[in-house]
This record gives structure tokens, sequence and C-alpha cells, in this order.
């Protein structure tokens, strides 16, 4: 997933006032300022009543649903290209509630939100603290322990 995709579909939620955070590896490159690996994909969190407008525009423009787990998830790809949407339903101070399995939720709030940049870009993501404690639970693969490393320096005020 190229910097270029990711920068036209931010473009695409703000030109809408769409409320998104950017997660994942991109979120971290985000917050120290430049891309320091490769991204397999996009993963977005986003208003859960705009999720089926985004996914109409994502297959105009070529993307394909390969794994819908809504309302949890739903992944789309095109080519080399993929977008991991998450919807969140949102209150009226802007906090977000994700739905996992079963009873599972993840609080995803306003304040835990902060403004990152991809390719001169400003982009909504989540704290460094926040994309740390998105890193657990599961077993961490090697682009997880290298995105933590970033984090901690971010958080050693190195990065």
């Amino acid at each position: 997933m190229d910097a270029d995709e990711v920068v036209r579909i931010v473009d695409w939620l703000d030109e809408r006032s769409v409320v998104y955070q950017v997660n994942g590896g991109w979120a971290v490159d985000a917050l120290v300022g430049f891309q320091s690996r490769t991204h397999g994909d996009l993963d977005l969190f986003v208003d859960a009543t705009k999720v089926e407008t985004l996914i109409e525009w994502l297959s105009g423009r070529g993307y394909e649903v390969v794994e819908d787990w809504l309302p949890i998830r739903v992944e789309l790809r095109s080519g080399d290209r993929a977008v991991d949407i998450h919807p969140m339903e949102l209150d009226a101070a802007g906090d977000g509630v994700q739905r996992g399995f079963g009873d599972e939720i993840f609080a995803h709030r306003a304040r835990d939100r902060a403004e990152g940049m991809i390719r001169g870009r400003p982009v909504v993501v989540a704290t460094a603290a926040m994309l740390m404690a998105l890193r657990s639970g599961y077993e961490l693969r090697p682009e997880d322990h290298h995105d933590l490393d970033l984090l901690r320096d971010l958080g050693d005020g190195r990065g």
C-alpha cells in the first residue's frame, strides 16, 4: 500500500468531514514523520455511518471486498493495495466504539487521536500510547516489533 494512495483516501474522507483514524503501520510512520517500511495495507477506523459510502467509492476505484466481517471489519483489495476498514460508532463527543468478536468492544476516544504526516499531508492517527496498546493480545510479527521500537523512541523523546 503506497503513500500516495493513503493520501488519496484521507483526502476523500476529509473532503466529506468523515471522522476517521489511521492505525497500524501507517499511523506509526505518520507519527515519526517518514515511511520506515513497506505496508501491506491501510488500517482505518471510520465512522460506521460512512463505511458503506467509503466502500462504494473504493469499489469504483477498482477495489473488491475480500473479507467481510461487518460490523467488525471489512477488507478491500485492488492489486497490491489493501484497505482494512474498522467501523466505529461515534458518540456526541466524537469518541468511537469498535465492535470485536462476541462481546468485545474497543474504545477509540477522541483524546487518543493525534496528528501525523504522510507525504507532508496531515492525517488523523492514534496516539503513540494507543498504537502501543493496540499491539497486544496477539503474537507479534517482525513489523510489529519494528513499529514498537519506533513508538518507544517517540516516548523517549528521541523520535
